[in-house]
């Protein structure tokens, strides 16, 4: 499957992977593949209620040209601030429910090789903010999605 490069559609695609798993989780303490973190903590939120307020934001005319003004990132179109930020992290954290839960950890490997450019360029602010664990070796021609899932700390293998 091929990920629209349109914010909103690609939230709804997101959005809709993850709910799945949502749903097919039948374990909420199960250890998810952050340190310290279980099932529950992934997905933390209502995740129907808080992937609508999205979704709503996204396809509502009154906030479609709208900007995302921040000291760090500079002004960004919000729909594509949502889409950089949010959506790439709902994406990423797809993998660990799926993980934590036993379900289809398969992502999008172009966006997985999409996020990754993007991330390579600026790892060192990326490192630093906290949010991201050490980089975690993969095997040399690893496909996309080993690869980002290397990058931000997680052990894709085994």
């Amino acid at each position: 499957m091929t990920l629209s490069d349109r914010p909103a559609e690609r939230h709804r695609e997101i959005a809709g992977a993850f709910t799945a798993r949502v749903l097919g989780t039948r374990d909420w303490d199960a250890p998810a593949p952050v340190e310290g973190w279980l099932a529950h903590d992934v997905v933390r939120a209502a995740w129907g209620v808080h992937s609508a307020a999205v979704k709503e934001l996204l396809d509502d005319p009154a906030t479609s040209g709208a900007t995302l003004r921040n000291p760090h990132i500079g002004e960004l179109p919000l729909d594509r601030a949502v889409d950089q930020f949010y959506t790439a992290d709902v994406f990423m954290h797809t993998w660990d429910l799926a993980r934590a839960t036993g379900q289809n950890e398969r992502l999008d490997q172009d966006f997985c090789a999409v996020l990754l450019g993007g991330m390579e360029s600026m790892e060192q602010v990326i490192r630093a903010s906290g949010q991201y664990g050490a980089r975690v070796p993969v095997p040399d021609g690893a496909d996309p999605q080993t690869r980002l899932l290397g990058f931000i700390g997680r052990r894709p293998l085994g």
